[in-house]
């Protein structure tokens, strides 16, 4: 008698058609993101991967892989380019990893919004949005290049631009998404507005989406500049008063206090050894202003690059912001990790200025000036940190908590422990029951459903 087949092969057997990873080590490559960012989950997700790795092109092969993978329950762990930090991309349970990369068409652009599916690279989003309408992504991560639209969607924040139009969840920023149920018989279903946002940075676990729907912002030609001060007060000053001012039209003001500076190795001829430096992706009409700004807070701007020299040279400071901070210190300097924090509006520079003064040069203090979920100026942070011991790292995030300050903890693999910062909602929950009834998304992320 036969042995029964493997639930894997029965997929690959009735499935040939798809474009199905079948090297064992690309299977584990791609059961892996960018979660070594974190030595606790380094630790804790070393050696986990899934069973199969499949690429879907089109919205039929979607439906024909998830209705199999629900007949025979299959776990499915969802991934774009996986430059996420959290694990969203590691499946703790094996099963099938969907790429989708391969889905990845842009739609339309039209009347301020555009429509790609949730596998396209932002970079050529917003290159398809300036073409057709003279328009651009309100805010992106500084993985930009490679990030996906769904990545954003199941895993980001926001990012540059959101010193303008605050975090992706900012209501307005997302209009709708295309999902589809994880059932024997799925049903794709069109959400809208706050119904889309239900299954926001939830890392794919409650929802499969295909497509995705933004409002858009209006293009500018961007040039990028290094300012620099002798002091963090100055440095700070100068960005608040930056990022408050109407007239600035501005999509990135990001703050590194010394000694990050130091870590940009290929710019160490416009970062003075001890400098506070500022980045700014500003439009040539703000120049002026902002280089009076620049000299009442006794700053200098050493870096100035148009956005024409930028295309060109296709070297960008948006690769030294965000996230992109912690990986060039990263290759400086290995026994690092970082944080995610967001400081209380009105109180942020006073809370920069104190935690910066407590824990550095332990904690390296990286800044974005962004406005929040009610469009008020404020900061949020991913500092650097001198990574000792678990527990050390632990206290520091104590530290920033009973000095009123959020943390948003990157070295949990739990929704709930991680920026959702407690229980699920309960609309969150019932989402999850319509979409995936058999739990098959991602499983192990989520305690409301493990």
């Amino acid at each position: 008698m036969n042995a029964p087949i493997h639930p894997i092969e029965q997929l690959h057997v009735a499935l040939p058609d798809l474009d199905w990873v079948t090297d064992g080590s690309r299977i584990a490559r791609l059961s892996q993101d960018f979660s070594w960012f974190s030595p606790v989950l380094k630790r804790q997700l070393a050696g986990k991967s899934a069973d199969a790795v499949v690429r879907p092109r089109n919205e039929d092969e979607i439906k024909r892989l998830v209705s199999l993978c629900a007949k025979l329950r299959i776990p499915i762990t969802i991934r774009g380019s996986g430059t996420g930090n959290y694990g969203q991309s590691v499946p703790l349970q094996g099963g099938v990893v969907l790429d989708m990369s391969g889905y990845n068409q842009f739609l339309w652009a039209r009347d301020g919004a555009a429509r790609a599916q949730a596998g396209i690279r932002l970079f050529e989003l917003e290159t398809k949005t300036r073409a057709a309408c003279n328009m651009e992504l309100r805010c992106m991560p500084s993985t930009y290049r490679s990030a996906t639209l769904g990545g954003l969607f199941g895993g980001g924040f926001g990012g540059i631009g959101s010193i303008n139009y605050g975090p992706l969840a900012a209501r307005g920023n997302v209009l709708g998404i295309k999902a589809i149920t994880v059932a024997e018989e799925p049903e794709i279903v069109e959400l809208r507005g706050p119904e889309a946002l239900l299954m926001h940075h939830l890392w794919g676990t409650n929802g499969l989406v295909l497509e995705i729907e933004l409002a858009l912002a209006p293009a500018y030609d961007w040039q990028e500049h290094f300012v620099v001060f002798s002091t963090l007060d100055d440095a700070l000053d100068f960005g608040q008063a930056v990022a408050s001012a109407p007239g600035i039209v501005k999509r990135e003001v990001g703050l590194l206090a010394h000694p990050v500076p130091a870590y940009l190795k290929q710019h160490a001829a416009e970062l003075p050894p001890g400098c506070h430096a500022m980045i700014l992706a500003i439009a040539p009409s703000s120049e002026p202003a902002v280089r009076e700004l620049a000299a009442q807070w006794r700053g200098e701007v050493t870096y100035s690059k148009s956005a024409e020299e930028i295309a060109r040279t296709h070297r960008t400071l948006l690769e030294y912001t965000w996230n992109h901070t912690t990986l060039a210190a990263f290759k400086v300097d290995k026994n690092i990790t970082y944080l995610q924090s967001a400081f209380v509006p009105g109180q942020h520079l006073e809370q920069v200025r104190r935690m910066d003064k407590l824990l550095s040069p332990e904690v390296q203090m990286h800044a974005e000036f962004i406005r929040n979920l009610d469009g008020v100026v404020t900061c949020t942070a991913l500092q650097i940190v001198q990574f000792t011991t678990e527990e050390r790292l632990q206290e520091i995030m104590q530290t920033y908590r009973d000095n009123g300050v959020r943390i948003n903890d990157p070295h949990v693999f739990i929704v709930e422990d991680g920026k959702a910062g407690g229980a699920l909602s309960q609309a969150i929950q019932e989402v999850k029951q319509r979409f995936d009834p058999l739990n098959l998304l991602n499983p192990g992320k989520v305690r409301a459903w493990s």
